[in-house]
């Protein structure tokens, strides 16, 4: 069903593939949108027990897109890394697709918002402000991943 990379020898295992999901902060998702034309957003998210959760309004653009097709692509990229005496850059990225839905279960939805909040803001105290202010303003999406494939490319 899904292509085999064309660039075969520069594809990175699964686990080096979760490992960047694991570790950086922001990717974009690109979902199927209005008249035909993709559309992509860079979000906050983590990667949990082979699925990855976002967080958003609870109205827009990528909600409605989402109603009419769930099929989606998520990508993220590594900060690089240069050899000694090398100009390019060397990057490793995660293309992922699968198919996404909103969380209807308020209490993982919370859980969800709060580990997200514990990768980003600087204390739990802050983390738990925000739920206790904020949960009911928004959305949890739960994407899961029926292909991932990574590859290191260098830029020369």
């Amino acid at each position: 069903m899904f292509r085999k990379m064309r660039r075969w020898k520069q594809q990175i295992s699964n686990e080096e593939c979760i490992e960047i999901l694991n570790s950086e902060p922001r990717g974009v998702l690109g979902v199927y949108g209005e008249d035909g034309y993709p559309y992509t957003i860079p979000l906050d998210f983590i990667y949990k027990n082979g699925k990855l959760y976002f967080h958003c309004a609870k109205e827009g653009h990528k909600l409605d897109a989402i109603k009419v097709n769930d099929k989606v692509s998520f990508c993220v990229m590594d900060e690089g890394f240069q050899k000694d005496g090398q100009w390019e850059l060397n990057i490793k990225s995660v293309v992922i697709f699968g198919r996404i839905k909103k969380v209807d279960d308020m209490e993982k939805s919370t859980n969800i918002v709060r580990e997200l909040g514990l990768k980003y803001y600087p204390t739990a105290e802050e983390v738990e402000e925000v739920i206790e202010h904020g949960v009911h303003r928004f959305e949890v999406l739960e994407l899961t991943v029926d292909h991932m494939t990574g590859k290191l490319v260098n830029e020369k």
